[in-house]
């Protein structure tokens, strides 16, 4: 395996920008070797309060910081894959090789808000693959008319940086991994319990992922006792205690904090880990890294400063 790449990921959902660029600094200094970052039109829950531009952010956050940049979008509904391709190739035209893109078949708390009909899974996915296909010609130069799900007519981008974004594309489940795979410059997913995590990262390199890079977003929750760390995801990120497509569908923040308002500690630690022993992070982190994974870590709680100061000093370095 590679020297383990650890990220810090910045939550647009619970931060405001100008916070976020400060704690991007922070996470340079600290040891964290690359950064990404969400794209919310709303927050998952009114506790979070926060909702910023990941597109207007990025430009300040890529110059702020020298360090590798990464989002997820979901284009062809909030943003059409022309527009979203011109924003991708700016910034990796004014910071060359330092930004990759994932693609992903999105929420209706972000994408519905257009008022275009939200359609299942499966029309999802076929719109995404559809939305690729387009903003990789855009990347590679070509002029592109199409008509199908989204419609471009004469695009063509006239900024672009020397070698194409890398594309990659989000993936929760085995399923979605392993259509995906084939288009796909690389994987991003999200973390949990490394044995599950691998299956997903397993169905995508059977299936035409091989030798791509693989990055998993790995939500949990850190404070020096559990009691507060506990406090801090129920307070945050309860609404992970949602099955089925409840994150999908739901279409607001009240939504998702009157679905989640009697999910459990029970039931929402074993949805991420919630531990003051930072053995055990530690422990959970290098079995994602032995997946040659680039792991961006998210502390879901508001404790972002004592976060990074602490799993710098004491936790990335074991990991090296």
């Amino acid at each position: 395996m590679t020297v383990a790449q650890i990220g810090f990921h910045a939550s647009h959902e619970q931060f405001a920008p100008s916070r976020l660029l400060t704690l991007c600094r922070s996470a340079q200094d600290a040891g964290f070797t690359v950064l990404k970052c969400s794209d919310h039109f709303h927050p998952w829950s009114e506790r979070q309060g926060q909702s910023g531009f990941s597109w207007a952010w990025l430009g300040a956050a890529m110059q702020a910081c020298d360090l590798p940049f990464g989002s997820i979008a979901a284009p062809g509904y909030r943003t059409h894959p022309a527009v979203l391709a011109q924003a991708a190739a700016t910034l990796s035209e004014m910071f060359p090789g330092r930004f990759w893109l994932a693609l992903g078949s999105g929420e209706a708390i972000n994408e519905a808000i257009t008022g275009l009909p939200w359609p299942e899974k499966a029309e999802r996915n076929a719109r995404l693959k559809e939305c690729a296909q387009i903003i990789r010609a855009l990347f590679n130069g070509e002029e592109v008319t199409h008509r199908g799900r989204v419609t471009v007519i004469g695009a063509r981008l006239y900024s672009r940086p020397d070698t194409p974004v890398p594309l990659l594309a989000g993936a929760v489940s085995k399923e979605t991994a392993a259509e995906v795979a084939a288009w796909a410059d690389g994987l991003l997913t999200v973390g949990g319990k490394a044995g599950d995590v691998a299956k997903v990262v397993q169905a995508f390199r059977e299936n035409g992922g091989e030798g791509k890079p693989v990055h998993v977003q790995h939500a949990l929750s850190w404070a020096p006792d559990r009691a507060t760390a506990m406090a801090e995801a129920m307070h945050q990120w309860r609404h992970a205690v949602l099955g089925g497509e409840a994150m999908w569908d739901l279409r607001r923040p009240q939504d998702f904090d009157a679905a989640s308002d009697a999910g459990s500690e029970e039931a929402l630690a074993a949805r991420l880990t919630v531990s003051e022993d930072l053995g055990q992070h530690t422990a959970d982190i290098a079995a994602l890294l032995a997946l040659d994974a680039t792991v961006h870590l998210h502390c879901v709680g508001r404790n972002q400063e004592a976060f990074i100061e602490t799993f710098g000093s004491k936790v990335l370095p074991s990991l090296d």
